[in-house]
């Protein structure tokens, strides 16, 4: 099997010789944190309302 893990690539670490990264990474932003546009919110509401007609509808269609 192939090793996709570019060993070669790597430094070697050094437990004695441990460096910090010059710069602190990006802050995450994770979606509940996000703000929404009322055309994203729309479009969410639309998917909603037409996969909850399509499960109920197929089922009351069944009966």
């Amino acid at each position: 099997m192939g090793d996709d893990h570019h060993e070669d690539d790597r430094p070697a670490f050094d437990p004695a010789n441990v460096e910090l990264p010059s710069k602190e990474p990006p802050l995450r932003e994770t979606a509940p944190q996000s703000d929404f546009t009322m055309s994203q919110v729309s479009t969410g509401a639309v998917v909603a309302l037409v996969g909850l007609a399509l499960t109920f509808g197929i089922a009351f269609a069944l009966v």
